[in-house]
């Protein structure tokens, strides 16, 4: 099954363990972003995963494409040329530290890149599934007007569109961002965030306060309900993280599709070792579970497994099996080694 997702794939540099950035001399490095992450989850959860970008003609741009590749998606659709690959650095965060992100991305290729960099009609031929993020359309205008013809086209094929609103208060403000994003939900069959992305994003605010870990069902059961009356959609999802600590969280979610709503099982994850893609992770399981499981329940409960799997995974793809996921939906959870 043709899945397509777009966005920006970076270069990250992580300072070693839980290092500041003020002490450190060397980093980590290794490729990610949000819509390349998932299209690493659905790869390794055996589907035609397609991602599509601009990355420069350069070295560096080419170990962003091997890294891809590395993992079994598809590199057709990335164009060539542009100066730069984006950046951005990691600090990890440990205890009551939080960790900490510096952008260093603006005039990346994608950023800069036009119409005549890709044919979204060929692109999204015979795609089942298209599937992008509000960092997309955050990098730059130009970008956001890709990101409208890419959704036409995805359309006009009949592909399921989803997003994951991902707002990023680094890269634009919630005025910007929702005038935006709105106007780009008429083409979303699936909306996935959390209680701030719907309200920055979208301008909806669920009475919950998920820090201390009161998430009030039925606060977000009207929410969904509203949402899907403004803007359509079939499917809205939400994760609830408590920030427990930068190194516990608890984590769950919820699912809405206009029949039923449905709260998903609460794992505790201690100790993170790497929280970075953990949405996106989520966002991979639910398009897996929704394309493969037979009610949505099945769906969610598989997307907030891989997602907690992924935080035990260091940088930001999501490299765990289809088989680790559903051992762990069953409840095996003790982490005894497998022999």
């Amino acid at each position: 099954m043709k899945i397509v997702t777009m966005g920006e794939i970076m270069l990250r540099l992580s300072t070693s363990g839980n290092m500041r950035f003020v002490q450190s001399d060397n980093f980590d490095v290794v490729y990610g972003g949000g819509e390349a992450n998932v299209a690493v989850s659905l790869a390794n959860y055996n589907h035609d995963a397609y991602f599509v970008t601009k990355l420069p003609k350069h070295e560096i741009g080419q170990s962003a494409v091997n890294a891809l590749r590395n993992y079994g998606v598809h590199t057709d659709y990335i164009a060539r040329g542009g100066e730069r690959v984006g950046i951005y650095y990691l600090e990890t965060g440990a205890s009551m530290r939080p960790s900490k992100v510096i952008y260093d991305r603006a005039h990346s290729a994608i950023a800069e890149a036009d119409e005549n960099d890709f044919d979204f009609d060929e692109i999204m031929k015979d795609a089942s599934w298209f599937h992008w993020s509000g960092i997309t359309p955050a990098i730059s205008d130009k970008a956001a007007n890709l990101l409208e013809q890419a959704c036409i086209a995805a359309k006009k094929q009949g592909a399921t569109i989803s997003v994951d609103l991902n707002f990023r208060k680094k890269l634009w403000t919630k005025e910007k961002a929702q005038s935006i994003m709105r106007p780009l939900m008429k083409y979303v069959d699936v909306c996935i965030g959390n209680e701030e992305d719907a309200e920055l994003c979208l301008g909806f605010k669920p009475k919950a306060n998920v820090e201390k870990g009161e998430t009030n069902a039925e606060g977000y059961y009207e929410i969904f309900k509203e949402m899907r009356d403004v803007f359509g959609f079939k499917v809205i999802a939400s994760t609830l993280r408590e920030s427990i600590s930068a190194t516990c969280n608890g984590w769950k979610a919820l699912i809405y599709n206009g029949d039923s709503f449905y709260i998903s099982k609460r794992y505790e994850i201690n100790p993170i070792i790497d929280r970075v893609g953990g949405g996106d992770s989520f966002s991979g399981g639910l398009i897996h579970g929704l394309l493969t499981k037979e009610t949505q329940g099945e769906a969610l409960e598989f997307a907030v497994a891989a997602s907690a799997l992924k935080h035990t995974i260091p940088g930001d793809f999501n490299l765990i099996t289809i088989d680790e996921v559903e051992a762990l939906v069953k409840g095996e959870s003790s982490g005894r080694v497998q022999r």
